[in-house]
């Protein structure tokens, strides 16, 4: 059988619409967090792969987690991110859920609506920041804005690809509730532009999903870990330049990915902020002067 491994696509985490382990996050978390990217990116790869029959692809999926939960050892992304999460005796769960995403992406082509989608990033994505949270030690009273912040990234995402999914895969996440409210249809995205009702439907996705945003930008604030809150601002400061993209350009036929020297430019400005805000939230009131 051949291990997932060479199933994959060749994308790394330098090709994310967001830092993975970057340089930001402290060395002694960075060989955790790359085990679980490298597990969930090969899942992923798998749900997506061109060649694999739907029947294969959720034996292969399966396989993943019955390793991941001590069940054999040939798939080496699932052995090493066990071995990884037991040295900090950490429960695999996030891992768990995003398999949940990734048999979905096998089973389901096409969403009614957006509580539909919300539902997909459930288990897409929003483990992916609640395990990030975890890494650090925080609090789950966070998980609430990182849901919200990785909901963002995932439909971010959806929106770029829209076409590319549908050509490739016919997976369309764009929910149909909203194609047929601007009287859009699955086949406009096949075309090399968007006909006029698409990209009506897609700006008004994009405007919800930065409403979405808005509700996480509390989180890099409310985390203790200063690396960790470094990391969010970049974070929110890249998903935030995307969807702005998104509410004006055609992902059909325009770029709405950020170049290298947008990507770097928002990887200072976001460390920049939230420095600026961890030093003025830190800093001590002013004495009252005497006799006041």
């Amino acid at each position: 059988m051949t291990t997932a491994s060479d199933l994959r696509s060749g994308k790394t985490d330098r090709d994310e619409n967001f830092p993975v382990a970057s340089w930001i996050i402290h060395p002694r978390h960075r060989a955790l967090i790359l085990a679980f990217y490298n597990f969930v990116r090969t899942a992923d790869d798998i749900a997506d792969h061109a060649e694999l029959g739907a029947d294969e692809k959720l034996r292969y999926l399966d396989l993943f987690e019955a390793e991941l939960l001590g069940k054999g050892d040939t798939q080496k992304e699932a052995v090493i991110l066990r071995q990884a999460l037991a040295e900090r005796s950490m429960a695999p769960r996030h891992a768990l859920d995003v398999l949940v995403a990734f048999r979905m992406d096998v089973t389901k082509l096409r969403y009614e609506n957006w509580d539909d989608v919300i539902h997909y990033c459930r288990y897409s994505a929003m483990p992916v920041g609640r395990f990030m949270l975890d890494v650090h030690g925080e609090s789950t009273s966070t998980w609430a804005a990182s849901d919200a912040l990785c909901a963002g990234l995932q439909i971010n995402n959806h929106l770029q690809d829209c076409g590319k999914d549908y050509r490739n895969l016919n997976r369309v996440y764009l929910p149909r509730d909203a194609l047929a409210a601007s009287g859009a249809t699955v086949e406009m995205l096949g075309e090399a532009k968007s006909q006029p009702a698409l990209l009506q439907c897609l700006h008004a996705l994009a405007v919800r999903t930065e409403t979405l945003l808005n509700e996480s930008k509390s989180l890099s604030a409310e985390v203790k870990d200063f690396r960790l809150g470094l990391d969010i601002s970049v974070i929110q400061a890249f998903a935030d330049q995307i969807v702005r993209m998104l509410k004006v350009r055609d992902p059909l036929s325009e770029r709405v990915h950020l170049s290298k020297l947008e990507l770097l430019g928002h990887t200072f400005g976001g460390v920049a902020s939230e420095m600026i805000r961890r030093a003025v939230g830190r800093r001590p009131l002013a004495k009252p002067a005497a006799g006041a």
